[in-house]
């Protein structure tokens, strides 16, 4: 559901309420009720955190090698377009190839307005190409999901209870040789009630790495909150979870036979396709926003 249309909802109950007889069908005027509360929770839920810090991850999908490659080509992307922001970004974990590519990677990305401008970028996206992984140059499809989170405070609601978490400690990696990192510094991160889980190696102790943890499932479960949210309000179900193929995405980038970029959702669409992988996707959020 739309802003406007949210609020006009809520104007329109406000409207009933203010009516005399509101409270003659008592199940009716308690349901109307529920429904203005969810309305006001969605609405404040829909921008609350536009101007928060973003953390962003990436995991690869069908494709093989493609997939982990294009998994690159989006962090490479989204890096450019947060220097030309000014946000400062950082590693949280990464699951590297031996081609430099990755099996999944997450980071964080520092700025006023990080996680407004990029919430829209979350979803599958679909890479079309001649593969340079294979050696009859055959056309490749590719799949990656990006995942888009707000960093949140660690208060009210969005507080987690220890009792909540399983959290446990494994061996960071570090420079070789004699300099070898042995401590055990990386943090794998459990919530227990929905399953939600994090990674986290990137700060040098404990301490930190989990304090980013639990950024990260913090922020996971507002994206799942606001997801059951939106299902809720157009009937459907959030069961399923989201397939990293054929079918779920939400940008395809075409390099063969023709250069295209095309968003599915706005239909908004550009030629320069390289232009676009090297961090120019400002057209991308705008057109998303227009329609949000």
């Amino acid at each position: 559901m739309k802003k406007e249309d949210i609020q006009k909802k809520i104007a329109d109950i406000e409207v009933a309420m203010a009516s005399p007889d509101f409270w003659n069908d008592k199940d009716k005027a308690q349901a109307s009720l529920k429904e203005y509360q969810d309305l006001k929770a969605a609405l404040a839920g829909a921008g609350a955190y536009d101007k928060s810090d973003a953390i962003i991850s990436i995991i690869s999908g069908a494709g093989g090698d493609d997939a982990e490659d294009f998994s690159r080509m989006l962090f490479s992307m989204y890096g450019k377009y947060a220097a030309s922001k000014g946000w400062k970004m950082s590693m949280l974990s990464s699951n590297a190839n031996s081609m430099g590519g990755f099996r999944n990677l997450s980071f964080e990305l520092v700025g006023s307005g990080a996680y407004g401008a990029l919430k829209y970028e979350a979803g599958v996206h679909r890479l079309v190409r001649m593969s340079p992984f294979n050696s009859a140059g055959k056309r490749q499809t590719s799949f990656s999901l990006v995942e888009v989170l707000p960093r949140l405070p660690d208060a009210g609601e969005m507080h987690i209870p220890e009792a909540d978490l399983d959290v446990s400690f494994t061996r960071s990696g570090g420079p070789g040789g004699q300099n070898v990192n042995k401590r055990d510094t990386a943090v794998h991160a459990v919530h227990k009630p929905t399953g939600l889980r994090v990674h986290v190696t990137s700060e040098r102790s404990q301490a930190q790495n989990k304090e980013k943890a639990l950024e990260m499932l913090r922020g996971k479960l507002f994206a799942r909150k606001l997801a059951e949210q939106t299902a809720e309000s157009r009937g459907m179900s959030t069961g399923a979870s989201t397939k990293i193929e054929w079918g779920s995405q939400i940008r395809s980038y075409v390099l063969h036979p023709y250069q295209l970029v095309k968003d599915h959702r706005t239909e908004h669409e550009r030629r320069d396709v390289e232009k676009v992988l090297e961090g120019d996707i400002q057209s991308f959020i705008d057109a998303e926003k227009a329609v949000a």
